[in-house]
């Protein structure tokens, strides 16, 4: 008889990746893709649709993880990489390809600063992209740390969509496009915090007022996209710096209370004193 006790095997750990998340990452991939092959073929308005359709399937794959309890690491490391591409390198692309390249005919000096500033906001998409990476879990979730690459992409894609919408060419806006590349990498590496909306419940009831503010928002883009999702973006970046100020300003009339608990506000005198 033997003493040897046989132990249930071990469930084994399937292998493999779940597709369904997968997908609208690769669709959202191919459509950064398809921007860039747009804007080497001088299609710079599809280009930057090509660039918000792959915003919102990027939107998609992320709730649709969390929604059917399908993330994984590979899933993670796999939107990364692909918002390199969407919102990196197909953005700069396309604003290099339009606009800043016209640089070259005013100088060899200026044409380096057109391929240099997009490369500075291509890397700064890489770097914020590192940084959102390796502080999950970390950070506050309805705040992002630095402008999140699909709204900077958003801004440029946008500007160009809207500009060539009007039929303006991009050698006459190069300066307005170089400070706008510039820019949106800069809020990208910044320390400037943005409100994400991750708070926002999909899955819970919610007021008729919202349901009606949505329909509002369908019918307000489709009056003009190019100019809405524009100006509608372009507002979301300059909200970080503004409501910072405002921060800084709040905090430093806090501390000035704390430091001179005694001081009062001297009232200036008026035409009836």
């Amino acid at each position: 008889m033997s003493d040897e006790i046989d132990l249930p095997d071990k469930p084994k750990r399937r292998r493999g990746i779940y597709l369904l998340p997968n997908l609208f990452t690769t669709a959202a991939l191919f459509s950064g893709f398809y921007a860039i092959v747009a804007a080497i073929n001088n299609r710079f308005e599809a280009a930057a649709i090509a660039i918000f359709i792959a915003m919102i399937l990027d939107g998609i794959d992320g709730r649709v993880a969390r929604l059917t309890n399908t993330q994984s690491a590979f899933g993670a490391e796999y939107d990364s990489l692909s918002d390199l591409v969407c919102f990196g390198i197909a953005p700069a692309l396309l604003m290099y390809e339009w606009s800043l390249s016209s640089l070259a005919a005013l100088s060899n000096l200026f044409g380096k600063i057109g391929w240099l500033a997009a490369f500075i906001y291509t890397a700064a998409t890489a770097l914020r992209l590192a940084r959102f990476n390796t502080q999950v879990g970390k950070v506050d979730k309805a705040h992002f740390q630095g402008l999140a690459s699909p709204s900077a992409a958003a801004v440029m894609a946008g500007f160009v969509w809207m500009s060539t919408d009007h039929q303006l060419d991009g050698t006459v806006l190069a300066i307005p496009a170089l400070i706008i590349t510039v820019a949106t990498g800069a809020l990208m590496v910044s320390n400037i915090r943005y409100r994400s909306f991750k708070e926002l419940d999909l899955k819970g009831p919610v007021p008729f007022v919202k349901v009606l503010s949505v329909v509002m928002l369908f019918v307000l883009i489709s009056v003009s996209p190019p100019q809405v999702l524009f100006v509608s973006f372009l507002l979301y970046a300059i909200s970080g710096p503004v409501f910072t100020l405002i921060q800084l300003r709040k905090h430093r009339a806090a501390r000035f209370t704390v430091d001179n608990p005694n001081s009062t506000l001297r009232k200036r005198p008026s035409a009836d004193d």
